[in-house]
């Protein structure tokens, strides 16, 4: 007999602790129904919309699920904390939980204007959708070596630093590193080294090394992230050589290497390393350290390090959609989030690192000394940041190809 899910308690919720702001009453559902694509979204009110409970569900369907079946009953509420009558969207196309809810709230009402949110699972699925004819997006955050492709394919609005005067705030030894160092038309917004995790209980001799991935005793016990460049790379990194390689000769070594490491772990994966690992189903994991080092807030067993042989070293850019039709308003979202303390409030609150040098000095010092966001410089050098492989993207797919093949 099927059990019968728990009563759903219906509240007022306060949305924000901001004055002036709407509350949503879960009675007026059916009389005042308006657009909210973020309702849809059970991740980003479970995850982000800190001290406020929406309801408690009875086995959890999944979100596509969610969304067929409750799309009878729920448009969506509005929640939006713009003023009256501005008529102004901004749509921004970024990766999954990357900004602050309360950064939202804060330029919707500085600004007067609603910001939608769309995201991505990939650079190269948001790149595939753009060029298959997707548009009405203002503002992306795509990886760097992406937005190198997106300039060369005239996909970006070039930047008028006239209106940006926080970029003044931007990390001036990151910009020696960033394949856009004068900001022409991106602006760094999020940057990490990607990371090895262990359990140091079922691995107490763990050490921050590549050579971890070819331990027989943790055979089926590890994943490795679903990218190339990040496989790849690490392979060619563990071999001492150039991790942006574009030499036949180094990839064919690469790949033996992917190979090896393939045949000792249980998956590849991008997606569930980090509820893996955090319940004991992997031992040791290869992922990004903002997922990583959430999970070592509530399990201390947990160490996320950079390999010693040095990593991929990524940077997410804000940048502006050719075809934007909210331009100002654009370099206004990216103003604001150079802010010093917008930047500060972004970082702890998403565990990331974005490089703006004024904000370095409003956190906290735990966050601050973590060596896996902020990692000293002898273990900088070792990194270095996915490049754009322009012509060669072709050699790198059929040797991924190759890896993955049964």
């Amino acid at each position: 007999m099927t059990a019968t899910p728990p009563p759903i308690k219906i509240l007022p919720i306060q949305l924000a602790e901001e004055p002036g702001l709407r509350f949503l009453d879960l009675r007026l559902i059916g009389e005042r129904l308006t657009a909210l694509r973020e309702i849809a979204s059970l991740r980003y009110f479970d995850r982000q919309m800190d001290g406020f409970l929406l309801f408690r569900r009875f086995n959890p369907m999944k979100r596509r699920q969610f969304l067929a079946t409750s799309a009878s009953v729920l448009a969506a509420a509005s929640l939006s904390s713009c003023k009256k009558d501005s008529g102004k969207t901004l749509r921004l196309y970024t990766w999954a939980d990357y900004l602050d809810p309360k950064l939202v709230t804060t330029f919707e009402g500085q600004f007067g204007c609603k910001l939608e949110i769309d995201t991505f699972d990939s650079n190269e699925a948001m790149y595939a959708k753009l060029k298959a004819g997707a548009s009405g997006y203002d503002v992306y955050t795509p990886s760097s070596y992406m937005v190198k492709a997106m300039i060369r394919e005239q996909m970006l609005v070039p930047l008028d630093h006239g209106k940006l005067p926080n970029l003044k705030n931007v990390d001036a030894a990151y910009l020696k590193l960033a394949l856009d160092p004068k900001m022409a038309h991106s602006v760094p917004y999020m940057m990490a080294s990607t990371c090895l995790a262990w359990q140091s209980s079922k691995i107490p001799n763990g050490e921050a090394s590549y050579a971890m991935l070819d331990r027989p005793e943790l055979a089926g016990r590890i994943t490795l992230l679903d990218d190339m460049r990040e496989v790849l790379g690490a392979a060619l990194l563990s071999l001492g050589l150039g991790m942006n390689s574009i030499k036949p000769e180094d990839l064919a070594k690469a790949r033996d290497v992917a190979r090896r490491w393939k045949k000792n772990i249980a998956k590849f994966d991008s997606e569930q390393y980090k509820s893996g690992i955090a319940s004991g189903e992997f031992y040791l994991v290869q992922g990004y350290p903002s997922d990583l080092l959430q999970v070592t807030e509530e399990n201390e067993d947990i160490v996320v390090k950079i390999p010693k042989e040095g990593s991929a070293f990524s940077c997410d850019d804000l940048c502006i959609a050719k075809d934007s039709s909210q331009v100002e308003l654009a370099h206004s979202l990216i103003n604001f989030l150079c802010d010093a303390a917008n930047a500060a409030q972004n970082m702890q609150k998403i565990i990331c690192h974005s490089p703006n040098s004024e904000a370095y000095k409003l956190l906290s010092e735990d966050f601050r000394g973590n060596p896996a966001l902020f990692p000293d410089e002898a273990v900088m050098a070792k990194c270095a940041p996915i490049d754009d492989l322009g012509d060669a993207l072709a050699l790198w797919s059929k040797t991924w190809d190759e890896v993955k093949a049964p």
